[in-house]
């Protein structure tokens, strides 16, 4: 009761410090999809689910003695940082404005759907499966009449950010329609209020939106399953191509693809981000660019979500992602909190660990595994990858509920192991 008490104390404390500055003006759009308005100035009043603070416009911060100043060329309309355990805001910027989320609502999708479905579970894919889908569309290259484990599609949704992949599955679960309303319900139980869906590939569509605070609570709930963990860390695999026939014999064979998160993979200008291990990334013509990741350095596990920088670099939204974790990284116990990542409805102090829970988790109880130490592919087959860039070693997660316990951590049913 102390350790709370303290802690309400010091989120008070902050609540008269806030370092406010100005938000950036205007929209990244560079690929196809429908245009919609949205105005380029923040609310002056938005959502204070998670504190006071982050319901204001410009940047919340709170530096104490020690503390890395934040970075000065940041052009995001809006981000957060904070910690993955403990749940405190490092840091934010308008992180509840509204604005259309692209593929990063994806991280939404799979943590409703992915416990859903065995990975060995086989679908073969009918015309109606890929109906719906707009214009321009990112795919992972599925195709009818062909078929797939549930495996497959959830590395073409994570690695290729597959709309056509979204959509089979969503077939599978009874249909857009019917997933949309699970996803809508999911978000509300994860108090993700900022968040309206319309379609479950974060197309842009009239009305979708979701927050910078919104995608962190996706991003850390889908991080307790075991499965969500392996394919948002997976940098490549072999994917099934079309089936042929040729001299009386029939064969399948595949082709590779590269996760698109550049900080996870890498490109021409950015190099693998150290102790990166997800989540995901998005960009469409209405929300620019946004991404969401998870990284790990010194004992310390940090969330960043940064939605439509300003400066058209095709790798910024990487970029500036980048430097808030650095900046994360460096300011953490140094900062007061300038709010909390808020535990879903269900969260019941002392709770530990239901059948079904376990289940959803991915089969995870009171024992924890490093998801993995090095980059390795990932076949149809699957097994657990993670990336571990230099010394970083992501160790999340080990249960499917959420304790309440140090301020609703991720749960403390992880040991760390010893990194060399």
């Amino acid at each position: 009761m102390k350790k709370i008490a303290g802690r309400r104390l010091a989120l008070a404390t902050a609540a008269l410090l806030p370092l406010t500055l100005a938000a950036p003006a205007t929209a990244l759009a560079d690929t196809q999809s429908p245009t919609l308005s949205h105005a380029a100035t923040p609310p002056a009043r938005m959502s204070t689910v998670g504190g006071a603070l982050l319901g204001k416009p410009g940047t919340q911060a709170n530096l104490g003695s020690g503390a890395p100043v934040l970075p000065k060329d940041l052009s995001a309309r809006s981000w957060i940082v904070a910690d993955a355990e403990s749940g405190d805001v490092l840091a934010a910027h308008n992180p509840h404005w509204r604005l259309p989320p692209a593929s990063t609502l994806k991280m939404l999708f799979a943590d409703t759907v992915l416990p859903k479905f065995p990975r060995s579970e086989k679908h073969k894919v009918a015309p109606s499966d890929l109906a719906g889908m707009g214009a321009g569309s990112s795919l992972v290259g599925i195709k009818e009449g062909e078929t797939y484990t549930v495996h497959d599609l959830w590395l073409g949704v994570f690695l290729r950010s597959g709309n056509d992949a979204v959509h089979v599955l969503s077939s599978m679960n009874h249909g857009v329609k019917q997933t949309v309303e699970d996803m809508q319900a999911h978000a509300e139980e994860l108090q993700a209020l900022d968040t309206h869906v319309v379609s479950p590939d974060g197309y842009d569509a009239g009305g979708q939106v979701s927050s910078a605070y919104d995608l962190t609570l996706f991003a850390r709930s889908g991080l307790q399953k075991k499965d969500f963990r392996e394919y948002c860390s997976t940098v490549r695999a072999k994917f099934p191509g079309e089936t042929t026939k040729k001299h009386g014999r029939t064969t399948r064979g595949s082709f590779e693809i590269q996760n698109t998160n550049r900080l996870l993979a890498g490109d021409s200008d950015i190099t693998p981000y150290q102790g990166i291990a997800g989540v995901k990334n998005g960009n469409t013509t209405n929300a620019g660019a946004t991404f969401t990741g998870v990284a790990e350095r010194g004992g310390r596990v940090l969330l960043v979500t940064v939605m439509n920088p300003e400066k058209k670099d095709h790798n910024e939204v990487y970029k500036e992602a980048a430097r808030l974790l650095d900046w994360g990284f460096g300011a953490a116990g140094k900062v007061t909190p300038v709010g909390e990542l808020v535990a879903p409805r269900g969260a019941q102090a002392g709770s530990q660990p239901s059948a079904s829970a376990t289940a959803a988790a991915g089969g995870e109880q009171t024992s924890a595994k490093p998801v993995a130490a090095s980059v390795r592919e990932s076949g149809s087959g699957g097994v657990g990858v993670a990336l571990a860039i230099a010394a970083g070693v992501l160790v999340l997660l080990a249960a499917g509920v959420f304790l309440v316990n140090r301020r609703w951590p991720l749960p403390d049913l992880v040991r760390r192991r010893t990194r060399p």
